[in-house]
């Protein structure tokens, strides 16, 4: 863990020092954070959270990032929603699912559970972000209402990480979160 925390900040100083390759870098990893799989290998959270504090202090603007952090996290979810499709129950015969296949069990329970719901909640919980879009995949969630919560559910999260992350990070910079 004290390796991925110094790739991480290798990550953010590179990020820093060559801020014309954030916008792409952001929707990379939030891309690589969504689809069900690569998700297990970035750990997008831990970053996106350095990453906005680092920009807000910083004085990078925000909002590209954040737009970028949603578009990447929008079209993970539907390459995992579209391999759910193509490749159907038998996903579980491919690596990681055959060498546990109590992932997309509990996904499915919990997608069975909050239907449409379950896309949004999927996108702030590590476990979930994992397995709930290729679970609407394979259980044939209708098209429309999965783009409709995972654009909004991505738009949150990217916004959340980024936009709020940079943004508190500025306040206590400034001073301006404590009450006077």
């Amino acid at each position: 863990m004290a390796q991925l925390e110094l790739w991480m900040q290798a990550l953010v100083a590179f990020m820093q020092a060559n801020q014309e390759w954030a916008v792409p870098i952001v929707f990379l990893i939030a891309f690589c954070e969504c689809v069900a799989i690569l998700s297990w290998l970035v750990p997008a959270t831990v970053f996106f959270t350095a990453f906005g504090a680092v920009a807000g202090v910083s004085g990078l603007n925000l909002v590209p990032l954040a737009i970028a952090a949603a578009a990447g996290a929008g079209f993970g979810f539907w390459v995992s929603y579209w391999a759910g499709l193509v490749l159907g129950p038998r996903i579980d015969d491919y690596w990681p699912f055959n060498k546990n296949p109590q992932m997309l069990v509990r996904g499915h329970a919990f997608f069975e559970k909050w239907g449409v719901a379950s896309i949004l909640i999927g996108h702030f919980f590590g476990p979930l972000r994992a397995v709930v879009a290729i679970v609407a995949g394979i259980v044939r969630m209708p098209f429309w209402p999965f783009q409709i919560a995972n654009w909004l559910a991505s738009m949150a999260w990217g916004f959340a990480l980024i936009y709020g992350g940079g943004t508190l990070a500025e306040m206590v910079k400034q001073g301006g979160w404590l009450p006077r």
